[in-house]
């Protein structure tokens, strides 16, 4: 009876293949590749709500924070009330001076506005808080941001682009991680996904 060992086949095919061919068919994942697959974290905000599905307590203690994020096509979005569409989503950061997010804090925010993906520097200073646009990024391109205290003032950068606003005090910042966050006033009209990967 004629018997085929299937495992023993295909490896020799695969060996026959790569001989014939060079093996110029054949792709390998960089290790830079796999890095960015394993470190990137995605978070999610699901439709109808404010805070993405990653949002645990985590004290921050530095001098500044930074990292890289990518948006997908779930960053385009229309407000149920047009007069919506400029309010500033939050993006990554972190509370500040030993106090509430609200007191003092600073973070990237983003939306969609004007037909196009912004980024933005987003501050609370003695409860106010105030914002400066930074620019507009691409959906899918991996986007460098970083805030850094410098004294009584945040240096925050995107991709080369940077702005300074003013701080409550001075020193290393000191208070809880910030997450992905949908709103002003409307929670996301569909689900909404985010990567972020953190770098030293």
């Amino acid at each position: 009876m004629f018997t085929i060992n299937c495992g023993r086949f295909l490896a020799s095919f695969g060996v026959l293949c790569c001989a014939l061919t060079s093996c110029d068919t054949i792709t390998e994942i960089s290790p830079k590749e796999t890095e960015t697959a394993q470190t990137h974290v995605l978070y999610t905000i699901p439709e109808g709500a404010h805070y993405c599905d990653k949002n645990t307590y985590k004290e921050v203690r530095t001098n500044y924070i930074k990292f890289e994020v990518i948006f997908d096509s779930s960053a385009v979005y229309t407000t149920a009330l047009a007069g919506n569409q400029g309010d500033i989503n939050k993006l990554f950061g972190l509370s500040d001076c030993n106090s509430s997010h609200h007191t003092n804090s600073a973070r990237f925010g983003w939306r969609w506005y004007k037909n196009q993906l912004e980024l933005l520097a987003y501050t609370y200073l003695n409860k106010k808080w105030e914002y400066r646009l930074l620019g507009a990024v691409p959906i899918g391109k991996a986007v460098a941001c970083e805030i850094k205290a410098e004294g009584q003032q945040y240096t925050f950068s995107m991709d080369g682009k940077t702005v300074s606003m003013p701080r409550a005090c001075d020193g290393d910042m000191v208070g809880y991680q910030l997450y992905p966050y949908f709103g002003g006033d409307e929670t996301a009209p569909h689900a909404i996904t985010i990567k972020i990967k953190e770098q030293q």
